[in-house]
């Protein structure tokens, strides 16, 4: 049985060698697997893509793709999932936190009938910033998505190739794989594993990263604007109530002062409720006109180890 690796590599010289031996060794000790890698660079300037190369010229099993740019691990992992051709497929992460030695857990439990199924974590190894951003992240997700509590999504998955099959379908420029995998299948399954500390570097996910990373999910739901009109509505019902209001006291009381502030209160309130719907709309139209204009979801730069036909 041929299982598929798919690592997006992120400037990880120091720990993709290590990786690859590691998960190798694990094979080295269970009969009827084999192993296939796609190791996607994406974009890192240092010696990543040597060390790459070097597994590529070292084990047949091992391919390399460098993207031209840096694109964003789901990107990354869509690039690897169009060239992986294993009856299941792992994605996991290059630093050594997804661990070698716990591939076999996932393995073993998507072969009771899963079509996904996600790696858990008890005890997290992340900075406190990192599973704060997590566990927003998991929350808001399954408001956008729907998705049921018990689903707990990870870095750390394997898919059958089915999966893939319908995965790989998507084009957008914007792909998560998590929502991608729900409007796919719900027939998910979960396992815990160990969490291990990042053994060089620190994370690639800047704020700013995970912020796009959150804004992604738009992509997958109408929820936005339905709370953006909820919001907008309310608004207009708050000062509808407050223009009645304001009329029966000036016409109970004509001497009453009609001040500025109250005023200036109302258009602030209104104004800038209008302004975030608006603004939550440019979103939506914003990543439509980047769908018409084709933007692409990865180039690649250079593969090895690739048939001709691939």
């Amino acid at each position: 049985m041929l299982i598929s690796f798919v690592i997006p590599c992120y400037y990880s010289e120091n720990t993709i060698r290590r990786e690859v031996e590691a998960i190798i060794e694990q094979f080295d000790q269970r009969e009827g697997y084999e192993y296939e890698f796609v190791l996607v660079n994406d974009g890192s300037t240092d010696g990543t893509f040597d060390e790459i190369r070097y597994l590529c010229n070292k084990y047949p099993g091992v391919k390399g793709i460098n993207l031209m740019r840096g694109f964003g691990q789901h990107n990354a992992q869509m690039a690897g999932l169009t060239y992986a051709t294993g009856k299941y497929i792992m994605g996991m992460d290059d630093d050594m936190q997804t661990h070698p030695s716990q591939v076999f857990r996932l393995i073993d439990k998507i072969q009771e009938g899963y079509d996904v199924v996600y790696g858990t974590y008890p005890k997290s190894k992340n900075g406190f910033f990192k599973r704060l951003s997590s566990r927003f992240n998991r929350f808001t997700s399954r408001i956008l998505l729907d998705m049921p509590k018990e689903i707990v999504a990870t870095n750390f998955w394997i898919i059958t190739d089915r999966v893939r099959d319908e995965v790989i379908k998507y084009s957008s420029f914007n792909p998560v794989l998590d929502a991608i995998f729900y409007q796919v299948t719900h027939n998910f399954g979960s396992v815990e594993v160990e969490h291990h500390k990042r053994e060089s570097g620190k994370s690639g996910y800047t704020f700013r990263k995970l912020v796009r990373l959150w804004l992604s999910y738009w992509n997958y739901s109408v929820m936005p604007l339905r709370v953006s009109f909820l919001i907008g509505a309310a608004s207009a019902t708050f000062g509808l109530i407050v223009t009645i209001w304001l009329i029966y006291k000036k016409i109970t009381d004509p001497v009453l002062p009609m001040g500025w502030a109250s005023t200036l209160c109302l258009m602030t309130l209104l104004f800038g409720a209008v302004l975030m719907v608006l603004g939550v709309v440019g979103e939506y139209l914003g990543k439509a006109i980047l769908i018409l204009n084709r933007t692409p979801q990865y180039t690649i730069r250079e593969m090895i180890n690739f048939d001709e036909k691939d």
